[in-house]
């Protein structure tokens, strides 16, 4: 396992936390460590669909979240990836309170990853898992990224080497 840089970590925060995707949802990274990520969303009106509930699309949105960055730890510096298939069983509806997303990487190949995420309500109740298959694209990178430090740790010591 190697060792995330916490200053490359700060920066993936920022950028990702206010993206206008996250942003518009109301989703954030609370915390990212090597093959683990959690998320919340804090349940507002613009989530709920029109039986009171929240919407399945935001569930969806926030598993695949929750996967893409738990595998996102595990990739190579200077690699993008997206998500091209999940599976999502929705479990038991939630209507307010907070979403937490705890998603966990499974596997890391040369072009594709998989991972899951689980969402509970803060009391611990299930209400939905999933599974995200994503492939790894090189040529794919977050905005800003040239500018941070690198990635790992045992990069930045090679660097000053």
């Amino acid at each position: 396992m190697r060792r995330l840089n916490p200053e490359y970590l700060k920066a993936v925060l920022e950028q990702v936390n206010t993206c206008p995707y996250f942003t518009l949802l109301s989703m954030e990274i609370k915390d990212l460590d090597w093959g683990r990520s959690r998320l919340e969303v804090a349940v507002q009106e613009k989530h709920l669909q029109p039986f009171g509930n929240v919407h399945g699309g935001v569930f969806s949105s926030l598993v695949d979240a929750a996967a893409f960055w738990a595998v996102y730890t595990q990739v190579e510096d200077g690699v993008g990836m997206t998500t091209v298939e999940m599976k999502l069983n929705y479990l038991a509806p939630a209507a307010k309170g907070h979403m937490i997303a705890r998603g966990r990487g499974i596997r890391v190949g040369k072009t594709l990853c998989l991972g899951e995420a689980a969402i509970e309500n803060e009391a611990g109740l299930l209400l939905a898992h999933g599974t995200a298959t994503m492939m790894i694209l090189k040529e794919l990178k977050l905005q800003g990224e040239s500018d941070w430090p690198p990635k790992f740790l045992d990069e930045e010591v090679l660097r000053k080497r």
